[in-house]
């Protein structure tokens, strides 16, 4: 018989409220009206016991993220652009893991940290100009990209300075596991161009026209075509790293990156994206530059060409047509880039010469600007625009002041992944070598995109980084 104080624990009222509470929750799943009325009442409760395995331990809701972030499709819902994606679920968990871990939290006075914070901070500060000029549905939208791009933010410092920098955690292992991650993506994304499957959810509308028909251009499971040819490069630059890499030091063995590396290029290539060709090249420069004692061009130029000429084969076998006009876009960039700049990059000098011409009219908004992400959804400036220059849209929309702190945010990227790039450990400059690279071919791409809003790539990038700075003594 059970002690008369065990009957008075159990008969708390703090645990009858809970009993209560989900005696109703299961009471309010069995009478729901509609089978999926009850499922999407039963998800949280399903979901429970993942929060719990994810938050328990800190390296594990990352890996779940950028799964989430790279294999799954937004939900078919009319929220933002594309839709609410499944991944921020995860970022609660995260979030969750890191108040759970919270003794684990430092935050040295490095110069990379105050810039990241300093850049983060201006854009919160700018969804006041975005309420004030735009009105309030503008003010959100720019409210909620700002929050997306402080899920890159969380991740670096959860990753250099917080839970995610301690424990076993191998960060080559992790990279593997990203990096199987993303191929799958990628080759879903061949695939997908293949066959022109249905969009899972809203995109970009970005076509190719060619003589047998229009086409979608690859975009995979992200909202835009450029966001995978970003991505693309992004991986193409970690094999690069890993071929120049010391000793041969380095998270992927040869089986790895060569069909990796093929799944990558095909992708960038039917993205149809130029400005991520560029980014490669600039970063295999970068790569150059840092491995220069090291270098053997004939054989890099040889690994490089066979996997390039392999793909190039496939893409003829199985696209002619396609890879007919991607090589005639490529050299006509080339050839007529002075004479017809408007042609070569699709519209955009108009578009920058609008907002230039706002900003000479109305001088004052080039310090504090209108509003993060305001442009394309507003007609303050008369009409909506779409500037794709990172540069100039944070000129526009969050003034000289942001700007400045993205270039300086920037140049301490470059300056500590270099420091990186030198460390005697393998590992640390493994990593410093590919965000170096990578953050200079992304500086060059930014002249024609707004790569910063790519928010489910984002973390991956800023990941690599905090891995490439975590436990470095602070240098101001």
């Amino acid at each position: 018989m059970p002690a008369m104080s065990d009957i008075r624990a159990l008969a708390h009222p703090r645990r009858l409220g809970l009993a209560a509470a989900l005696g109703a929750y299961a009471a309010a799943i069995a009478v729901a009206p509609k089978p999926a009325g009850a499922l999407v009442l039963a998800a949280p409760l399903a979901g429970l016991p993942l929060c719990y395995w994810a938050i328990l331990k800190p390296h594990r809701w990352l890996p779940l993220f950028f799964a989430a972030a790279l294999l799954l499709p937004p939900l078919p819902f009319g929220l933002g652009n594309s839709g609410p994606h499944p991944s921020l679920v995860l970022v609660g968990f995260g979030l969750l893991a890191g108040l759970w871990n919270f003794t684990a939290w430092r935050l040295p006075r490095a110069s990379l940290n105050r810039a990241l914070l300093t850049f983060f901070l201006i854009l919160l500060g700018s969804t006041a100009e975005a309420m004030f000029y735009s009105g309030p549905m503008v003010g959100l939208g720019s409210l909620a990209r700002v929050m997306l791009f402080g899920i890159s933010v969380y991740v670096f410092f959860y990753t250099a300075h917080g839970p995610g920098a301690i424990g076993p955690a191998d960060p080559f292992a992790q990279a593997r596991l990203l990096y199987w991650i993303a191929a799958a993506s990628a080759l879903f994304a061949c695939v997908d161009f293949y066959f022109q499957f249905p969009a899972p959810a809203g995109f970009g509308p970005q076509f190719i026209w060619l003589a047998s028909g229009v086409y979608r251009r690859a975009q995979g499971l992200f909202y835009e075509a450029s966001t995978l040819g970003n991505f693309c490069a992004f991986f193409l630059v970690m094999i690069a790293a890993a071929l120049l890499a010391p000793g041969r030091v380095s998270p992927l063995s040869r089986r790895a990156w060569l069909p990796g590396g093929m799944v990558f290029a095909a992708a960038l290539v039917l993205s149809f994206s130029r400005a991520s060709l560029l980014n490669v090249l600039v970063a295999a420069a970068a790569l150059l530059y840092l491995r220069r004692p090291r270098v053997r061009l004939a054989r890099i130029a040889l690994l490089f060409g066979g996997m390039a000429l392999a793909g190039l084969l496939v893409l003829r076998a199985l696209l002619p047509e396609f890879a007919e006009a991607y090589w005639l876009r490529l050299t006509a960039s080339a050839q007529y880039f002075f004479s017809e700049t408007e042609g070569v990059l699709s519209g955009r000098v108009g578009s920058w010469r609008a907002v230039l011409a706002f900003l000479a009219e109305h001088p004052w908004h080039a310090i504090l600007g209108v509003g993060y992400k305001t442009l394309p959804y507003s007609d303050y400036l008369g009409h909506t625009v779409i500037t794709d220059n990172m540069y100039l849209s944070l000129l526009a929309e969050t003034g000289i002041v942001g700007l400045g702190a993205m270039l300086w945010l920037s140049l301490e990227i470059l300056r500590t992944a270099r420091r990186a790039a030198r460390s005697a450990d393998s590992r640390r400059s493994f990593f410093g070598t590919w965000i170096f690279a990578f953050w200079a071919g992304q500086m060059v791409q930014m002249f024609s995109g707004d790569l910063l809003t790519y928010w489910r790539v984002m973390p991956l990038y800023f990941w690599v980084l905090a891995v490439a700075v975590r436990n470095e003594r602070p240098a101001s």
